[in-house]
C-alpha cells in the first residue's frame, strides 16, 4: 500500500511561495506578487512572535454592538459604549493571562492594550437575564483565556476612511476573525461584498456572531440563525461557525468564549491563518503563472531558426564557395600542367570571401591557419539583405510566440524579450561563426599529389619524345648521320612518348575531373554541416538558451507556486 505524501509544513510553503514570487516578479501581475510578498512578510513575522498568543479580532458594523460583546468577554469597560456613531475610532487590544504580547501588539500597531489576569473577578459572567435555547455548551463554567488577544476593531462601516482602511488592515493580520451582526442587518451587503466573500478561503478561521438575540423570540432566533446560515451556505462560507450572543444579557457569550479558549488551547489558529493565507497567494499566483500545456521549444521551430540565420550569415553563398575552390584547386593539382597553370591566375573564391585557412608554410609547404576568434575579422561576404534579416527577425518572433503560446501575457513578452534581447548582436556573430569554421579544404585529397607526380611523369614522357623528334629533323636538316630508328608496336619511339604522353596526360586530367567534382560536392556538403553547427552554436547561445532560461525559469515559478498551494 502506497504511503500518503503529508502536505508541506507552513515554513516549506512559505519558502515556496517565496522563491515563486521571486521568479514572478516582471512576470506575473504586481498586485499578484506583491500579495504573494506581503503574505511571506506577515508569515515570517507572525511566527517570529510567540506561539503561545491566539489573536482574534471582533469586527462589525456600527450598532451591532461589537464593542458591548468585548466588553463582555473581557468583564470589564475598555471599550467605550454610547450612542455616538462610530462608536470605536481605534483598535482596542486585552491581553488574557499573565503572558505579554508586546512586541505582537506592536507589529499589529495596536496602541490601546490592557493585561487581563486569567483568574481576574472581572472576566466571571453575568447571569442571563433571558434563557434562550442557543447552541453550545448552555451552563458551562467559564474557560480560562490565557493566551487569547482579543481586539475590538473600528466599525468596517464608518464614515471615517481611516477606520475602514484600519479594518482593511487588522483583518489581513489577525489569526481569527468574529463578525458581530445584528438580526437587522445581518445580510448586509457591505459585510458580505467586501469581507465575507473574498475571505471564503479563510472559512475555517471566521465565524459570525448574532449578537442581540435578546430582541427575538426563540421562534424568531431560530428563523434568524437558519436564514444566515443558507446566506453563508450559497456564498461559499459552509465551514464559518455561527455563535448567537446577547451582550446585554450574557446569552450565549459563555459559549463563544468557550469557543475562544479552544482556539486559544489548540494554538492553531495562527498557523490555519498563514496556511490560508500562503495558499491563497500561491492560488493567484498559480493562476497567474500557469496556463495551458507545459511550454517548450519545438525542434521544428529550431530548424527553422537555423535556416534563417544561415541564410542571412550567406551559408549558400559559402558553400558555393566552397564547390568552386574544391574544383578550381583540383583542377589544378590533377590538371594537365601545360594549361593546369592558367587556373593560378583566376581568384580563389575562398580567398576572395576571406574564408581560407590555408598558408604556404616554410619551404612551400601547405599549412594550415589557426584562427583566435577573437581576432576574427569580418569576412567579405555581403551583409544580409532587408529581406533576409526580415525573415531572422520572423523567425525569432515566431520561435518565441509559439513557445509562449499558452503562457499568460506577462510571461509571453519575458520570453519575447529574451529571444529578442541579441538580434543586434548577431549579425557580427554569424560572420565571426563562418570565419572560424574549419571548412577542411585541406582534406580528403591526398590523390591530388600522386596525380600530380603522374601528370609531371606524362609530360616529361611528352616532352622526352619531342625532343627526341627535334633532335632527329635537326640531323636531317643538318643532313647528318640520323639517329638509330627505334620503333614501338611498328611506330617510332619518339612519336610514341610525345603523342602517348600528351594523350595520357589529358586522358588522365579528364578522369581526375569527374574526381575533383565528386570530392567537390561532398566538400560543400561536408561545410554545409559545418557550418550549419557553427551557425546553431550561436543561435542555442544568443537566441535559444535565452529563452530557454526563461521558460525554465516559468516552470520552476509554477513549481513553487503549486507546492506552496498544495
Amino acid at each position: 500500500m502506497a504511503r500518503a505524501v503529508s502536505a508541506p509544513s507552513l515554513p516549506e510553503r512559505t519558502r515556496s511561495l517565496a522563491e515563486a514570487a521571486d521568479l514572478s516578479r516582471g512576470r506575473a501581475p504586481d498586485p499578484a506578487v506583491d500579495e504573494a510578498e506581503r503574505v511571506v512578510a506577515q508569515a515570517d513575522h507572525r511566527l517570529a512572535f510567540s506561539g503561545e498568543s491566539t489573536v482574534v479580532a471582533l469586527g462589525g458594523a456600527t450598532g451591532s454592538g461589537k464593542s458591548s460583546l468585548f466588553n463582555a468577554l473581557t468583564g470589564t469597560e475598555l471599550s467605550t459604549v454610547g450612542m455616538r456613531r462610530p462608536t470605536t475610532s481605534s483598535t482596542t487590544a486585552a491581553v488574557f493571562g499573565t503572558e505579554p504580547a508586546g512586541d505582537l501588539l506592536n507589529w499589529l500597531e495596536v496602541r490601546t492594550r490592557h493585561q487581563l489576569s486569567g483568574d481576574d473577578p472581572s472576566l466571571a459572567l453575568p447571569a442571563p437575564k433571558r434563557r434562550l435555547a442557543l447552541p453550545g455548551r448552555a451552563g458551562a463554567p467559564a474557560p480560562s483565556l490565557d493566551g487569547l488577544v482579543l481586539l475590538d476593531l473600528p466599525d468596517h462601516d464608518s464614515t471615517e476612511a481611516a477606520h475602514r482602511l484600519e479594518v482593511d488592515r487588522m483583518v489581513q493580520l489577525v489569526d481569527a476573525v468574529a463578525w458581530v451582526v445584528d438580526p437587522q442587518k445581518y445580510a448586509d451587503a457591505a459585510l458580505h461584498e467586501n469581507y465575507l466573500i473574498p475571505m471564503a478561503r479563510h472559512a475555517g478561521v471566521m465565524m459570525v456572531v448574532l449578537n442581540q438575540i435578546d430582541r427575538l423570540s426563540e421562534h424568531e432566533l431560530e428563523r434568524c440563525l437558519a436564514d444566515l446560515r443558507r446566506l453563508l451556505d450559497a456564498e461559499g462560507l459552509a465551514a464559518v461557525e455561527i455563535h448567537a450572543t446577547s451582550a446585554r444579557t450574557g446569552a450565549g457569550v459563555g459559549e463563544l468564549r468557550a469557543r475562544l479558549a479552544e482556539l486559544v488551547t489548540a494554538k492553531a489558529a495562527a498557523a490555519e491563518r498563514l496556511t490560508a493565507d500562503v495558499r491563497a497567494a500561491a492560488d493567484d499566483l498559480a493562476a497567474a503563472t500557469a496556463a495551458g500545456p507545459e511550454a517548450e521549444l519545438a525542434d521544428t521551430d529550431r530548424k527553422r531558426l537555423i535556416a534563417s540565420l544561415a541564410e542571412a550569415a550567406r551559408v549558400p553563398a559559402v558553400v558555393d564557395a566552397v564547390d568552386s575552390a574544391w574544383r578550381q584547386r583540383g583542377a589544378r593539382a590533377t590538371g594537365w600542367p601545360v594549361v593546369a597553370w592558367i587556373g593560378r591566375f583566376r581568384p580563389d573564391p575562398l580567398r576572395r570571401l576571406h574564408l581560407d585557412r590555408l598558408r604556404k608554410g616554410v619551404g612551400g609547404a601547405i599549412e594550415r591557419k589557426e584562427l583566435d576568434p577573437s581576432r576574427v575579422g569580418r569576412t567579405s561576404l555581403p551583409a544580409a539583405s532587408g529581406v533576409q534579416s526580415a525573415r531572422v527577425e520572423t523567425a525569432v518572433r515566431e520561435i518565441t510566440r509559439n513557445s509562449a503560446e499558452a503562457m499568460p501575457r506577462g510571461w509571453a513578452m519575458a520570453v519575447g524579450d529574451a529571444g529578442r534581447s541579441h538580434l543586434a548582436d548577431l549579425p557580427d556573430r554569424l560572420d565571426r561563426a563562418v570565419a572560424t569554421t574549419n571548412l577542411e579544404m585541406d582534406e580528403r585529397h591526398r590523390w591530388w599529389s600522386l596525380v600530380r607526380v603522374v601528370q609531371w611523369l606524362v609530360l616529361l614522357t611528352a616532352v622526352a619524345g619531342l625532343l627526341w623528334l627535334g633532335v632527329s629533323f635537326l640531323l636531317l636538316y643538318l643532313q647528318m648521320p640520323p639517329l638509330p630508328e627505334v620503333l614501338w608496336w611498328g611506330v617510332p619511339a619518339p612519336t610514341v612518348l610525345a603523342i602517348g604522353g600528351v594523350l595520357a596526360g589529358v586522358l588522365l586530367a579528364i578522369v581526375s575531373r569527374l574526381g575533383v567534382v565528386v570530392g567537390a560536392r561532398r566538400a560543400a556538403r561536408r561545410a554545409r554541416r559545418a557550418l550549419y553547427s557553427s551557425i546553431a552554436q550561436v543561435a542555442n547561445e544568443l537566441v535559444l538558451e535565452p529563452i530557454d532560461t526563461e521558460l525554465d525559469r516559468h516552470r520552476a515559478a509554477r513549481e513553487a507556486a503549486l507546492r506552496a498551494s498544495a
